[in-house]
């Protein structure tokens, strides 16, 4: 199943909650997210492909082609339904660590090309509301066990 073509994501409600149907998820939810961030600015820097790249190929073990990348970017405008309304749908099914992943992927690219301009912030702020971000999993924190 390929990564670009959002399978799961226009799927939601049909899925079933397998491992894999929710690693998938995963996958399509941080590549559309992060291709739209690059492209939140209207100036798409290679350095922010570069880090959607690497990103991707360190949580998803995939290398996706920048053409993939900048197809995603601007998939946006083939869709029905907007990004919130499926960041929303997905958040449901996404675990919160896989949420938490997602915001501190997003700020690691908004800051690759060194500056975060008004409409990138509008647009994590967008993300985060969408997936129903707690102030503590914007800022990263997360408890772990106790031994």
């Amino acid at each position: 199943m390929s990564i670009i073509n959002f399978e799961t994501l226009t799927s939601l409600f049909q899925s079933s909650n397998s491992e894999a149907a929710e690693k998938q998820l995963m996958k399509e939810v941080l590549l559309m997210v992060l291709a739209r961030a690059a492209s939140a600015d209207k100036n798409v820097d290679s350095s922010e492909i570069s880090d959607i790249q690497a990103v991707l190929l360190e949580v998803t073990g995939e290398n996706i082609s920048e053409a993939d990348i900048r197809v995603a970017g601007q998939s946006e405008l083939f869709e029905r339904q907007s990004l919130d309304r499926y960041l929303s749908k997905a958040t449901r099914k996404l675990a919160d660590e896989d949420r938490a992943l997602v915001l501190q992927s997003l700020i690691r690219v908004l800051h690759s090309d060194d500056h975060v301009r008004e409409f990138e912030i509008d647009y994590f702020d967008r993300v985060a509301n969408a997936l129903k971000a707690t102030p503590s999993e914007i800022a990263g924190l997360r408890l772990k066990p106790v031994r």
